[in-house]
């Protein structure tokens, strides 16, 4: 299925302001409104649902052996259509 991108924004952020964003997430999603991502003249606007899927990744590209770049990846997917997405092994954050 081809993916769309609907909004993206890539910049270097202190821990503080990436904690800070991140807090603004949890705060929707534990009241149970909508989140809004704004950069530019680019917004998008999405409602996750009670029970969206949520992965997390870590990740390492670049050659074996040598350096590359490591990356965090926090993503929360749901169906357009109401279904539910698959579920995994219990997740745990230290």
């Amino acid at each position: 299925m081809p993916e769309e991108v609907l909004f993206e924004s890539e910049s270097r952020q202190t821990r503080a302001d990436i904690a800070a964003y991140l807090r603004t997430v949890a705060d929707k999603l534990d009241s149970g409104e909508a989140i809004t991502l704004k950069a530019g003249d680019q917004s998008v606007t999405m409602d996750p649902p009670d029970t969206p899927t949520f992965e997390v990744k870590a990740e390492r590209e670049g050659p074996a052996g040598e350096p590359g770049e490591l990356s965090i990846e926090f993503e929360l997917e749901w169906d357009e259509d109401g279904g539910d997405g698959g579920v995994s092994g219990e997740l745990e954050i230290e």
